[in-house]
């Protein structure tokens, strides 16, 4: 038996959490770690330790009902997802993580930008220089003014990525359902009429009342990862497929299976490593891809100071005009190459969550960007004069015995530039699957410091399979770049849709303000998705076939959750509607249209452990339990676990016990725990046996106090002394209680249960009971809807969670099956 020191909320049944006592618990065979077995050692410092912001510094959040004693538990400031901040030497890190893992894609780019705009004809200087204008402020107003400067800022807490922009909106705008069990953890920060300039409300109203509208945004939120994810696939293949192929330069007879087996091999390798985490990878990527970019701004000045610099006039935007205007529509063509001179922007954005937005802003402005640009003019120095080094622009303008450095350079960094689109790919998966547009899968957190680097095995897995498939099947960038950017563009016109709408709704700007730049860069985003549409015939058709499929499924998933939420509603109950004391004291079932109803419920020995998802009011097991069988453990546990995001919950904070009046001997055990610690053992009883142990002699060892404390307010009250109200506020004090509770708490407690009593039913018996909910299609549905419900139940069926996935005991474990119509 081992005895630690744990800290553990009491709350009582009018106000919640007022106390935190430190006491000794122990439990007969049981490690009571403050309750936590951890699965890894994690650290409880400064990071792991993050606490939320005080009440009174959020501002209309949308809280549960405090005098209802079955949320004790859940209504913490803390819980609420929070950004994080670095400052000095960690961000630092992280800017220099960022390298490593979000500018490969837009890195790499040099090595074939000129050859995909210019195809298979040598370029006039003229020429040239207008592209090179079209590629400088494409990297200026559509990388860094548009994200760097502006999106960026559209975060969800800390997160990015266009759907996390519409949970950003979904907080201050009423635009979506929400799952019931992750309500409580959603900080909505709605703002008041008042609040508001009219012309802004007046928006907001109009997105609220249009169901189509809400619709839309839904729709664009879920386009948005689909097509990331769809270029996912290209991504790898793209980048490391270019670098490869520079052995056609090094070796002229190497045959093109030779190319196409190299990189399916790298790309495997790369995939392997994935589980090692966002950190270790961008910190072993990171050198690779300062060094290239180093390479390529060095390479850029070697061949300006020996060639043509009067590229440098491609920086007055009038060149990029003249180019498009002197070349029509064969110019407007060509804006489907010059955009792949800043793919990879919309895995910046989605990669926001992994690192923070000045790290990304520092690492793009102080490094990045000026490298992109030296490189881009360095090439058209050289191209000015040996117009036929375009087909290999990298390759052919670096500087005499560099050759085979610069090849293997390049081929690693092709190899990093992949990692920018699986990361982002992690993060927006991870995001759908928290609100319920796609099955519970497996998400690993990497990291305790830096809290959204995510790894998720069965994208890894799936990303690897699709990436070695096209890369087989199209054996060449040039068909590959036909596939590829279309997405790109639709992906960063719903970003500019997206913040448009956040800046009029969460930062309140005046239309008047926004409505200029958004028309400028929609013109921009229009300009190349229009180009790049010329594509969808020639490849770009299987990544928008590939985006359509991906979010069909994800939308069938959560029309199906919304209507299984809604079947659901009616079992959402306080306990008083299940079951209820007569006059005799006996306790009864509650009648349910047509039900029997009036039963007395029987009371057997032992312990019993009902699982509760959702931590308020009823759990959907308890009630079925009782309503089947007609009685109840005589020591019943509605135990719900709190997932928040954090590695590890202080051990002070992780465990609050809360009584329910309705019911004798009935507890709610909250809890919250963080994303490395373990919670469902095979000790779990007596993990929560311990914490139930230490509240019940809290509760026994306050009645007396509390019998005093209400025996001298009377004494006051028929006028005694200012020395009895010393006496009771010493008393109150003690027990951190204020005075009016006094009285509340002595007549609301319910008869308490002793130690022995406890004791007894847990050496009984320990029963751990969960729920299995059988969903049926309601008679009478339409045949499409009926059609879309199979298909969700069909996914749902084979994708929830089995009974062998807890840890407990297995003959100790209890399924409690019921029907539910859809």
């Amino acid at each position: 038996m081992t005895n630690t020191n744990t800290t553990i909320h009491f709350d009582d049944d009018v106000d919640q959490i007022r106390r935190a006592r430190s006491r000794e618990v122990t439990s007969s065979g049981t490690d009571l770690n403050g309750g936590i077995v951890f699965s890894r050692t994690v650290s409880t410092g400064r990071h792991s330790r993050s606490r939320g912001p005080s009440m009174d510094k959020i501002r209309r959040t949308k809280t549960l009902d405090a005098e209802n004693p079955e949320d004790s538990g859940l209504n913490r400031p803390g819980d609420y997802k929070q950004k994080q901040v670095f400052r000095g030497s960690q961000l630092a890190f992280l800017a220099y993580q960022s390298i490593g893992v979000i500018y490969g894609d837009i890195g790499t780019s040099p090595l074939y930008v000129f050859s995909s705009v210019f195809g298979s004809q040598a370029p006039a200087r003229d020429d040239l220089i207008g592209v090179l204008s079209l590629v400088i402020w494409s990297l200026t107003l559509m990388v860094t003014i548009k994200y760097i400067c502006i999106i960026l800022n559209a975060d969800n807490q800390g997160e990015g990525g266009t759907f996390s922009c519409y949970s950003l909106l979904s907080r201050y705008a009423n635009i979506t359902n929400r799952d019931p069990r992750e309500e409580p953890l959603v900080k909505i920060e709605r703002y008041q009429t008042n609040e508001m300039h009219t012309s802004n409300l007046q928006v907001r109203n109009t997105l609220e009342k249009s169901k189509f509208l809400k619709g839309l945004l839904k729709t664009i939120g879920v386009l948005a990862v689909t097509m990331v994810m769809s270029d996912g696939v290209l991504t790898p293949a793209q980048s490391v497929l270019g670098a490869v192929q520079g052995l056609n330069v090094v070796v002229p007879n190497i045959t093109n299976g030779t190319v196409v087996g190299a990189t399916c091999g790298i790309l495997v390798l790369l995939f392997v490593i994935q589980p090692f985490g966002t950190t270790k990878i961008g910190a072993t990527f990171a050198p690779i891809i300062i060094i290239w970019l180093g390479v390529l701004a060095s390479f850029g000045i070697y061949n300006l100071v020996l060639y043509d610099a009067g590229v440098f006039k491609a920086f007055n935007p009038g060149e990029a005009f003249s180019y498009l205007v002197r070349h029509g529509t064969d110019g407007w063509k060509s804006l489907g190459g010059v955009l792949l001179a800043f793919t990879g922007v919309e895995a910046l954005f989605a990669d926001l969550g992994a690192f923070s937005l000045r790290a990304i802003q520092i690492s793009w402005l102080g490094w990045c960007y000026p490298c992109l640009l030296l490189a881009y003019i360095g090439q058209a120095a050289y191209i000015a004069v040996h117009p036929e080094a375009y087909a290999y622009p990298v390759f052919s303008t670096c500087p005499p015995g560099t050759l085979i450095f610069v090849l293997v350079l390049a081929i690693l960094a092709a190899i990093v530039a992949s990692q920018a689109i699986i990361t982002a790919t992690f993060q927006l998966l991870a995001q759908i699957i928290k609100l319920s547009y796609f099955p519970q899968i497996q998400v690993k957190h990497t990291s305790k410091v830096y809290h959204n680097q995510l790894y998720v095995p069965l994208v890894n897995y799936l990303l690897c399979i699709g990436t070695v498939a096209v890369t087989a099947a199209y054996q060449n960038t040039t068909s590959l770049g036909n596939a590829y950017g279309v997405c790109v563009m639709f992906v960063t016109f719903f970003d500019t849709c997206m913040t448009t709408l956040a800046a009029l709704i969460v930062w309140r700007i005046r239309p008047y303000y926004v409505i200029l730049p958004w028309l400028i860069f929609a013109c921009f985003d229009g300009s190349f998705l229009s180009s790049s549409l010329l594509k969808v015939p020639d490849g770009a058709w299987f990544t928008l076939t590939l985006a359509a499929v991906l979010a069909a499924i994800l939308i069938l998933w959560r029309f199906g959750k919304e209507q299984q939420w809604s079947a659901e509603k009616e079992d959402r109950q306080p306990l008083a509607h299940f079951v209820r004391a007569d006059q005799d004291g006996v306790y009864r079932l509650v009648g349910h249209q047509g039900g029997k109803g009036g039963e007395p419920v029987s009371f057997n020995r032992g312990f019993g452990i009902f699982f509760d998802k959702g931590g308020i009011n009823t759990p959907t097991a308890f009630s079925q339990f009782i309503n089947k069988l007609v009685s109840t453990p005589e020591v019943i546990v509605f135990f719900h676990m709190r997932p928040l995001e954090y590695p590890t919950v202080p051990s002070d904070e992780r465990f609050v016990v809360s009584q329910i009046k309705f019911m004798p001997n009935c507890y709610r055990v909250i809890c919250r725990h963080g994303y490395m610690d373990e919670i469902v053992t095979e000790d779990l009883a007596g993990i929560i046996y311990g914490h139930l142990r230490a509240y019940v002699t809290d509760k026994n060892n306050r009645r007396p106090s509390l019998d005093q404390a209400r025996r001298t307010s009377s004494a006051r009250d028929a006028g005694d002394d200012d020395e009895n109200k010393v006496q009771l506020d010493d008393h109150l004090e003690k027990y951190g209680l204020h005075e009016q509770d006094a009285v509340t708490q002595q007549s609301e407690i319910p008869s308490q249960l002793t130690l022995s009593q406890l004791q007894e039913a847990y050496d009984h018996r320990v029963l751990y009971v969960i729920g299995k909910e059988e969903m049926h299609v309601k008679r009478g549905t339409s045949i499409w809807r009926k059609l879309l419900l199979k298909t969700f139940l069909f996914f749902r069926d084979n994708t929830r969670n089995k009974m062998a996935n807890l840890k407990v005991p297995t003959d100790r474990l209890v399924e409690i099956g019921f029907l539910k119509d859809v």
